[in-house]
């Protein structure tokens, strides 16, 4: 048996143990004969860029680029009594609205919109009029609009919360320019929408002083998932030593190109979908192009896989080919069924096109495509709502995974609910990455 034939046998083993339940079940006096939802099992060889690729959504990148624990933030506060600066807890959760307002958004759009509600907030109030001296004194900070919020007497616990993010987005966008993630985003999804290649890699890694040492990793992980062919032998040595990486780095990498898909290495010859280097400013994705040429904000276009497989799922038109169907669902004139499946999937082979970045929203108090968004908003009957599709991932799901299913379900007014064995983030699936090794498997292993 190869590798390949086990991280196949994953999902569709785990969907014929739920089936086999089901079936059990339906013995059950009174339990539906007919099922109520759709599940969908991945493994997470189905798309390997999301884990460690930068996004850049506010919620992405507090937990990518700050030392949370969870969600556990320890900030500095001013001492009520004078003395020095006071540490802090405090929890990035669903209880603060703020935090649920902007989790989504993209990072330029959560500054801008924590600028705004900081001058919002000092222009109503005199005494921080007074304290700046002038209204015409000219544009004020993000830096002063906290300081003089802090210093009202009136400071209280949802001034507290704001100026909370006001840091929180000040110190994100710090370290994006002080690492230089800008240029480094650009690449890494130039490389995933096939606008980019190898010499772009190694102009990169030669050039650039400033990326740290993950941030290199995680580069040449994209490209060992992309371009899994290109690690072979010598020449994943050569990358690692110039990109300066240790050994011991070498084997997440490694892992990345063994878990590639291997049907897109043999696309790299003679195929209309051509991944070779010296032909990546030509297109080799399998899908539409959809973004009409407006981005809302730099960055912004890539998405992960699911978000299209589980639109397809939602129009009935996810192929049986690539993710067979446990049962076969007669389909509806709206292109869903009468009854709901359990699919699972082992490989999808699709790379990612342009795509109009729908989750930068214009500002407003409320993104209202968020599943609990769209949930706190809509009637208390939720039969107004289609059934149920759940996504399983095997092997970890990613925080953008989860806006995307947030964000459908209002897109598809069916709640998308999103399951796996771990939600990580980039330094959780690295570490994972370098523990995972290979050793003989038998059928019998895979006890589900």
């Amino acid at each position: 048996m190869t590798m390949t034939t086990f991280r196949d046998l994953i999902p569709t083993k785990l969907a014929a143990g739920i089936w086999n339940c089901l079936v059990k079940y339906k013995s059950i006096p009174n339990f539906p004969q007919k099922e109520t939802c759709e599940l969908l099992i991945l493994d997470r060889s189905i798309d390997q860029i999301a884990p460690v690729i930068h996004e850049w959504t506010y919620d992405a990148m507090c937990h990518d680029l700050l030392n949370m624990e969870g969600n556990k933030y320890v900030h500095e506060v001013p001492s009520k009594i004078g003395g020095p600066p006071e540490k802090k807890e405090v929890l990035l959760e669903e209880h603060d609205p703020i935090w649920l307002e902007l989790r989504h958004a993209h990072i330029a759009d959560a500054s801008e919109r924590l600028h705004e509600k900081m001058t919002t907030f000092i222009s109503k109030n005199k005494a921080a009029q007074l304290q700046h001296g002038s209204r015409d004194g000219g544009e004020i900070s993000t830096r002063e609009l906290q300081k003089m919020v802090q210093a009202l007497p009136q400071y209280s616990e949802q001034i507290d919360k704001l100026s909370l993010h006001v840091e929180i987005a000040g110190k994100i966008n710090r370290i994006i320019r002080e690492q230089g993630l800008r240029e480094l985003g650009q690449l890494e999804q130039d490389l995933a929408f096939g606008d980019a290649g190898m010499k772009d890699v190694i102009k990169f890694l030669s050039t650039n002083e400033v990326a740290s040492r993950e941030n290199k990793l995680r580069l040449l992980m994209i490209l060992a998932a992309i371009y899994p062919e290109k690690f072979e032998g010598e020449k994943g040595l050569n990358l690692m030593k110039l990109a300066r990486l240790p050994l011991e780095d070498m084997t997440a990498v490694n892992n990345m190109a063994l878990l590639a898909p291997p049907s897109e290495a043999k696309k790299s010859s003679g195929s209309a979908f051509s991944l070779k280097f010296d032909m990546h400013k030509k297109k080799h994705a399998t899908r539409k192009d959809r973004s009409g040429g407006q981005e809302t904000w730099q960055l912004s276009r890539f998405y992960p896989i699911i978000e299209e497989l589980v639109e397809k799922l939602g129009k009935g038109e996810l192929s049986k080919d690539d993710y067979p169907c446990m049962n076969d669902p007669s389909p509806t004139s709206h292109g869903t069924s009468h009854t709901a499946s359990v699919h699972e999937a082992p490989v999808a082979h699709s790379m990612r096109s342009r795509r109009t970045p729908t989750w930068a929203r214009p500002r407003g108090s409320d993104d209202g495509y968020s599943s609990d968004s769209v949930l706190r908003h809509a009637s208390s009957d939720f039969k107004k709502f289609g059934k149920r599709i759940f996504v399983f991932i095997v092997g970890g799901a990613t925080r953008s995974e989860l806006r995307v299913c947030h964000k459908l379900t209002g897109k598809l007014n069916r709640e998308v609910i999103l399951g796996s064995t771990s939600l990580d983030d980039p330094p959780q699936f690295i570490t994972k990455m370098k523990l995972l090794t290979a050793h003989e498997l038998s059928l019998d292993d895979l006890q589900i």
